[in-house]
Parts: structure tokens; C-alpha cells; sequence
């Protein structure tokens, strides 16, 4: 409902921010061409409000184990929170993940085909967005996996249809970005050692519409994307340190327990308003 929100508003504010020109009724020839331009919008992380945090006692490589200590009980009872820990103990809570203004750039181009608009688009996005889950323990400690996102960049193709002076088009493609990630705790006692994790992989796809302002090259528009990328790789092991030979992270296997977060992917939605130059009609 709130994305639907969203673009319906965009939409409306583009439409809005043209009005004083005609209504110039436009053909697919109008849309071919080269083009340039920009975005500004907010971008959002798609809701996992159930993440949580798994575990590999024995280090046989299957996630899902619980972690126990000496009498059978299971030592991360407190649960787990979907963003940054605000303290060491569940009641404490976390921070929730917040949605950040985005911008980008971009450059295509739009030929004409049987009354369709066929297209092909490439984009940079400065998004900065970051993702935290958290998982407690009784004794108490936080255990907090954050991934961030900076820059992402896009190629998708486009396949719209021109209605009156507009151009509705729905748009998909594949998207990458380096994600970056980090490990926090409040325990200082056992030894926790990061590895792997690659930069993400996926595909992105949306639609939206553009009005072309009459006797001008220039167009106005809103768009709505839809980004998963493959966050797939980076573990945290939870070693003995400085704790003693019975520790529920050492119990299972003196190697210590292997931990990352469930969700494999890191999902984003956009809502922006575009700007565009074409060189072509």
C-alpha cells in the first residue's frame, strides 16, 4: 500500500509540475532517440520484520542448529530484532532500518517499433541505504550483522506505449553494487572472525510514465523499481577466545559455531521523479 502510495503521488506531482502546456498528443516516432537524465527519489528496504540470525554448531556446512550450553538450554531464547541492537539485551530493542533520498543518472535509447517504444537504459544510483539484524543471547550480549549499500548500478531494457502526451513503459534488467558488511557485539570475551561475502548480484524491474513538454526535447516523469540483489557468502564464526572450553559457541565443535543472517538477498524499492533530454524528435 505505501509503494502504491507513493507512485500514485509521483505521478500526480509530475503531472502537476507540467501543467501550463498543452496536452500534445505524441507517436512513438516522438520517443526515439538517445536521451539523458536524472532522478531523485526515496528509497526503501522491503520489510523482513521476521530475519533472524543461523546457526552451524558442528560446522558441517547446514545452517539451523541451536545453540545450547552445558544444561540443554538455548542460549539465544531472547530472540532476534530486525535492525541495529540499541542495547545489549532484548528489551532494549533495535533501531529499525530507514529509508534514505536517493539520486541517479542516466543515459538510453528509444526507437520506435510497430507503435511501442522499445529501450534500452543504463543507471547509477547513490542510495547509501544499510540493513541490520540483530540476535540476543540470555547472558546478555547483542549480535548485530549489518550490510550496506552505497552505489547501484543498472541495465534494463524498456517497453512502453505513448498515450496522449505521455509514454507508459514497464522496464526490467539486471542491477549490481558493492555491498559492504560489517559485525558488531557487545561481547568481549569470545573471538568472532568474518569471511567471505561478494559484491551483489540480481534484477531489478518497474515501470512508470513520461510527459514530454510540447516543443521541447525535455520530459518529466515518475518511476517506481523494484531491486533484489544476492547477498550470499559472509560468515561470522563464533570462536572460544577467551571463554572457557564448555562455551556454547565452542560445545558442539571446539572449532567454534559458524553464524550468518537468513536473508540471502537485500531487497530495495524506489519511488523517484526523472528528468530526461532527448537529442532525438
Amino acid at each position: 500500500m505505501r509503494t502504491l502510495t507513493l507512485m500514485t503521488a509521483l505521478v500526480a506531482g509530475s503531472a502537476l509540475f507540467s501543467a501550463g502546456t498543452a496536452a500534445a498528443q505524441t507517436t512513438a516516432q516522438d520517443w526515439t532517440g538517445p536521451y539523458v537524465g536524472g532522478s531523485l527519489g526515496y528509497t526503501f528496504l522491503d520489510e523482513d520484520d521476521g530475519e533472524r540470525v543461523n546457526f552451524d554448531t558442528n560446522l558441517d556446512g547446514a545452517y539451523g542448529d541451536t545453540v545450547r550450553n552445558a544444561g540443554g538450554a538455548d542460549v539465544f531464547s531472547p530472540g532476534f530484532c530486525d535492525g541495529a541492537n540499541l542495547g545489549n539485551n532484548a528489551a532494549a530493542g533495535c533501531k529499525d532500518d530507514e529509508g534514505v533520498i536517493d539520486a541517479g543518472l542516466r543515459a538510453g535509447y528509444d526507437i520506435a517499433y510497430g507503435g511501442f517504444v522499445l529501450g534500452v537504459v543504463g543507471e547509477v544510483s547513490a542510495v547509501n541505504v544499510n540493513d541490520s539484524v540483530t540476535a540476543f543471547t540470555t547472558t546478555p550480549a547483542a549480535y548485530s550483522f549489518k550490510r550496506s549499500l552505497d552505489t547501484l548500478y543498472a541495465l534494463r531494457a524498456r517497453v512502453g506505449a505513448p498515450v496522449g502526451s505521455y509514454l507508459l513503459y514497464g522496464t526490467a534488467g539486471v542491477a549490481f553494487g558493492d555491498i559492504e558488511r560489517e559485525f558488531n557485539t557487545t561481547n568481549g570475551l569470545n573471538s568472532f572472525t568474518p569471511r567471505g561475502g561478494d559484491d551483489g548480484q540480481g534484477y531489478q524491474l518497474g515501470f512508470g510514465a513520461e510527459r514530454r513538454i510540447t516543443n521541447s526535447k525535455f520530459s518529466l516523469g515518475a518511476e517506481y523499481l523494484y531491486t533484489s540483489l544476492d547477498d550470499e557468502g559472509y560468515v561470522v564464526n563464533f570462536g572460544r577466545g577467551g571463554a572457557a572450553a564448555n562455551h556454547p559457541f565452542v560445545l558442539v565443535n571446539a572449532g567454534g559455531t559458524d553464524t550468518r543472517r537468513d536473508d540471502d538477498t537485500l531487497d530495495l524499492q524506489q519511488v523517484r521523479v526523472t528528468a530526461t533530454y532527448r537529442f532525438g524528435s
